[in-house]
């Protein structure tokens, strides 16, 4: 079997390892399981074994005929040979129960796809991921230290992340240059506290942790002032790093209600539109 390159591709094959995850997603009958990247079936099996029925997402061909062709797919393993980052989990889910996802992420569509699933939260109970240990570290840090960040700030408005156990290089073929790690995110529907809006959130947390080392009165100039910060009962010259993620949607509910107090009234835009018609 090639190993394609471009899809980042590092198969998974300790048994210690492969146990352990399965272990730890604890997938029963009747659930609905969807592993994204299966490659060559470390862990496919394993959870159809245990949840009598899979859906698959890859987008190597060569891999999901592979698998379609195993003895131990039958009936009940559902391959979709396609790219994971198009792929509509609500339309997946159906009418049925929620979705739990499973997946040895490449690390290269780890952090668009983990956002492409929580923008669909709504069909999914929870996911559990195989990535990069720095990824892992960033997802579930604490206020106050370096892995701490825009990540952990807008993963932790949508779901409880934790971080479940370290995995070696020599758990893959080829081995990676770097460690993994399988964390657990529990993904809520609604916002876990108040955040103003994605946009609101997302702009506050970037323009603060583009500028690490600046006071949040410094580094937020130009969206809000020393004085919106303190209204927040947050000190305007803390640095980003100390605040958690409740305080960010304190800044971020701030923020979205001065740009619509900022905007011009819809009465006025059409009249501007009609004139420059």
């Amino acid at each position: 079997m090639v190993i394609r390159k471009r899809f980042g591709q590092h198969f998974l094959h300790d048994p210690a390892v492969i146990r352990r995850i399965i272990d730890a997603v604890a997938p029963t009958r009747g659930e609905r399981v969807v592993e994204l990247g299966p490659g060559r079936g470390a862990l496919t099996f394993g959870l159809l074994e245990r949840a009598h029925r899979l859906d698959a997402i890859e987008i190597d061909r060569d891999l999901a005929r592979l698998l379609e062709a195993d003895p131990r797919a039958q009936d009940r393993l559902h391959l979709h040979v396609e790219n994971m980052l198009d792929t509509d989990f609500t339309l997946l889910r159906g009418q049925g129960p929620k979705l739990r996802i499973v997946g040895n992420l490449p690390y290269n569509v780890s952090t668009p796809m983990m956002f492409h699933l929580l923008s669909q939260r709504g069909a999914i109970e929870d996911m559990h991921f195989m990535l990069q240990k720095e990824v892992v570290d960033r997802m579930a840090a604490a206020p106050g230290g370096k892995e701490y960040g825009r990540l952990t700030v807008m993963l932790a408005a949508y779901a409880e992340v934790e971080a479940l156990f370290e995995v070696g290089p020599g758990a893959f073929r080829p081995p990676p240059k770097v460690r993994s790690g399988v964390v657990r995110l529990r993904p809520s529907t609604a916002p876990r506290f108040a955040i103003g809006s994605d946009v609101a959130l997302r702009t506050l947390a970037q323009a603060a942790f583009s500028h690490r080392r600046k006071t949040l009165r410094n580094g937020l100039k130009g969206l809000l002032s020393g004085a919106d910060v303190e209204a927040c009962g947050i000190d305007p010259q803390l640095r980003p790093e100390t605040l958690t993620p409740e305080q960010f949607g304190r800044l971020a509910v701030t923020y979205e209600h001065k740009r619509a107090a900022d905007a011009p009234p819809r009465d006025a835009l059409r009249k501007r539109g009609a004139r420059e018609g």
